[in-house]
């Protein structure tokens, strides 16, 4: 199996553990070749206040998710460091819907090869409270999961 693409899933849970997840996604793209894909799923809250706080109106059709996403810390930060290794990437950005079945769609609609996800342990009872982002990923992709387990 050759790899070309891989998803890079960022969220807002992910901003204190970005270097593991560059880390483990530049490995890979270094090691094949392979562009990389830096997707931030927005919740709808923090799109419609990162719109408002920009001044962009969402209707008037003023900034996509994917240049929001451009304009976010943790995609500008992963950006950087594969600028600096010399790996292909691109930004993207999803709004609206549950993240993870966004993540799922994107990486369907790009083909992905693998996608690359961090997420914390939890017990039983909290995925059942509070969710599991990462595991509805490793669930609902369309190719491989690379799981990247928060230090």
């Amino acid at each position: 199996m050759t790899l070309e693409r891989i998803l890079l899933s960022v969220g807002p849970e992910d901003r204190d553990h970005l270097d593991g997840l560059v880390d483990s996604t530049a490995d890979v793209a270094e090691s094949t070749g392979a562009t990389v894909y830096v997707l931030y799923a927005f919740s709808d809250d923090e799109y419609d206040e990162l719109l408002e706080r920009m001044d962009a109106d969402e209707k008037s059709g003023g900034l996509s998710p994917d240049e929001v996403a451009m304009r976010h810390d943790s995609v500008r930060i992963p950006g950087d460091r594969f600028e600096e290794l010399g790996i292909d990437f691109e930004i993207r950005g999803v709004a609206g819907g549950v993240p993870s079945a966004q993540v799922a769609r994107k990486s369907d609609e790009l083909d992905a090869d693998v996608v690359v996800v961090g997420g914390a342990e939890r017990s039983p009872a909290g995925k059942a409270v509070f969710g599991d982002y990462a595991q509805q990923v490793l669930l609902d992709a369309p190719c491989p999961v690379l799981y990247v387990k928060r230090e």
